[in-house]
């Protein structure tokens, strides 16, 4: 059987819901104290988001994934209090932004060098030439058979083992994290971009040609445009790629700062926090980053049937 929101809702809302909920909350104090209280948490979370999903308005729709990062973070906060987790196991939330507010310098210092130097350099290089190639495919067929296995190889190859290739070749500078995030971001843009190009009718490329259009003009004018959502496609997907590889790579080789170096000498350490401060940034810079393209992409694709109702 299959349970939907509504009929949560409903069991939980009604007054056979409300009993059965005191049992089984009777029946974890039985077992133990400490889990009928993150029970009782993630249930009185639970409803309020039930509630909040009736509402179809901006402020509803954005309430209900911060109420459930919240719950999370508090249950986080409970469980490493009363079960007594050892920090370096599972440092709890609190002590996580003490070590973030506490290292925002070096947190910074650490932003610059592995998202700004690495990741972004490499975004952009890679994201550049992968449409660039993606059009001369286009233009010139025989080459879809000699470079698209090709970058497919490169696709294939284990970032693990490609790395520490890289920095031998580039550096310990965030040149050779620029190198990995070009080969990682490559693919995926390369073939969302080719496949966008295929993406308009015979009858629309007869229609340009009826009016005298080029090649180039037909490419800028319709083919191009019509490409955008799966040219975004390719680079949203590419924003998470990028980070991944720009802090993997600092794990072979860096110098003194850069989030993937600070993870692997903190974890060391048995700093945790500061390890958890740091894929904090990350996770941050990722939803920021991918966010953006995903302004842009409804800025220049509100045309597309994916982009209504938004």
């Amino acid at each position: 059987m299959t349970i939907t929101s509504d009929s949560a809702g409903r069991m939980l809302s009604g007054p056979k819901g409300l009993i059965g909920l005191a049992a089984l909350l009777a029946l974890a104090a039985a077992v133990n104290l400490n889990v009928a209280v993150l029970l009782t948490i993630w249930l009185i979370a639970w409803r309020v988001n039930i509630w909040l999903a009736k509402f179809d308005t901006r402020a509803a729709r954005l309430a209900v994934p911060v109420l459930f990062g919240a719950t999370i973070l508090l249950l986080w906060q409970v469980a490493v209090d009363v079960f007594a987790i050892s920090p370096i196991l599972l440092p709890a939330p609190s002590a996580i932004a003490v070590t973030f507010a506490a290292s925002t310098g070096l947190l910074w210092q650490d932003f610059v060098q592995t998202v700004i130097k690495g990741a972004m350099s490499g975004y952009l290089m890679g994201c550049g030439a992968a449409v660039t190639i993606a059009v001369a495919i286009d233009r010139f067929p025989f080459l879809q058979r000699g470079l698209l296995p090709v970058a497919n190889f490169a696709a294939a190859l284990p970032i693990i083992g490609l790395a520490p290739i890289l920095v031998m070749w580039f550096g310990f500078d965030w040149q050779s994290k620029a190198a990995v995030v070009v080969v990682m971001v490559f693919f995926p843009i390369l073939v969302n971009t080719s496949q966008g190009l295929q993406d308009t009718s015979a009858m629309q490329r007869d229609l340009m040609r009826t009016y005298g259009a080029s090649y180039w003009q037909t490419l800028l004018k319709l083919r191009l445009p019509a490409a955008l959502p799966f040219i975004f496609n390719g680079l949203k997907i590419a924003t998470t790629l990028a980070l991944i590889g720009a802090i993997v790579a600092e794990f072979f080789g860096s110098p003194t700062r850069g989030m993937g170096f600070r993870i692997s000498i903190s974890v060391g350490q048995l700093a945790m926090d500061l390890v958890w401060a740091e894929i904090v940034v990350a996770a941050l810079a990722g939803s920021a980053f991918y966010g953006a393209i995903a302004l842009a992409e409804r800025a220049l694709t509100f045309w597309h049937p994916s982009q209504r109702d938004r």
